[in-house]
């Protein structure tokens, strides 16, 4: 059985961030959704729980970070190509989001990224296939 991964973020306004997620082409399990969270299908094996904050506070006894001022994490995500990575900065922008960043051209490695309605980075990488050594 594989390592599934579901990362929890913590949302002003669930149902905007259902929409803005929608745009970048995410689907949801019905199954995990109410008017207080959501699971966001990243992947077979790779889930984001949008939860608002209220719902978030019930999970953790810390003040949530502000997304806004603070960075608290990283969520990074590959992508099939080059234009891929543009694709979904462009279609995070058109939704509301913002760049943060230019992109980042490393030869093996491009990326570009965006922070989406609460302030969360989201890195988009593309990196060629024979610049990942599989000894």
């Amino acid at each position: 059985m594989s390592t599934k991964i579901f990362v929890n973020l913590p949302v002003k306004n669930l149902d905007q961030s259902i929409e803005f997620f929608t745009r970048l082409g995410y689907t949801f399990n019905p199954q995990f959704t109410d008017e207080t969270a959501t699971c966001m299908n990243i992947s077979d094996d790779i889930f984001v729980m949008l939860l608002t904050e209220a719902k978030f506070k019930t999970f953790t006894p810390k003040a949530i970070c502000d997304a806004m001022k603070s960075t608290e994490v990283l969520v990074c995500l590959t992508c099939e190509s080059r234009e891929q990575v543009d694709e979904m900065v462009r279609k995070a922008v058109a939704a509301g989001g913002t760049t943060y960043n230019e992109p980042q051209d490393h030869g093996f490695m491009y990326g570009h990224g965006f922070q989406d309605l609460d302030g969360h980075i989201w890195e988009l990488i593309y990196m060629e296939p024979n610049a990942i050594n599989q000894d």
